[in-house]
């Protein structure tokens, strides 16, 4: 089998393709929840905290001097980061859970089995009587 043949064989397989959708979808729903946190969630926490804009909170470590820009700490960008990553990590926990309560129904539910089976049971009991 040739290379190209093993790369179409490859790239064309279910699990790939279903990967890159994951990766796109899962990058436009960062940008969503990004946006959700950064627009909706933490303006109300800001007010609450008495106006506070998150991603403006730093730490100067060394003052700016001519063009050299400062040095900066900037926590809270990462308090941002760690909303954002509590409000994915929570959507995929729901998304999840509901995805395994589904597949828990599905196994509930009893195989019927061969039609030759019924018959042979059925064959079965005429004959015990």
């Amino acid at each position: 089998m040739g290379m190209m043949q093993e790369f179409k064989d490859f790239a064309v397989k279910g699990n790939v393709v279903d990967m890159a959708v994951g990766i796109i979808i899962g990058g436009a729903f960062g940008k969503i929840v990004s946006s959700f946190v950064a627009d909706v969630i933490m303006p109300p926490i800001g007010m609450l905290m008495g106006g506070v804009d998150f991603s403006n909170l730093a730490i100067t470590l060394k003052e700016a001097v001519g063009d050299t820009p400062a040095v900066l700490l900037s926590y809270g960008k990462f308090i941002q980061s760690m909303v954002d990553f509590t409000i994915v990590a929570f959507a995929i926990f729901m998304a999840v859970k509901v995805i395994n309560n589904l597949k828990k129904k599905e196994e509930e539910k009893p195989e019927e089995p061969p039609k030759q089976e019924v018959l042979l049971e059925e064959i079965r009991d005429l004959l015990k009587k």
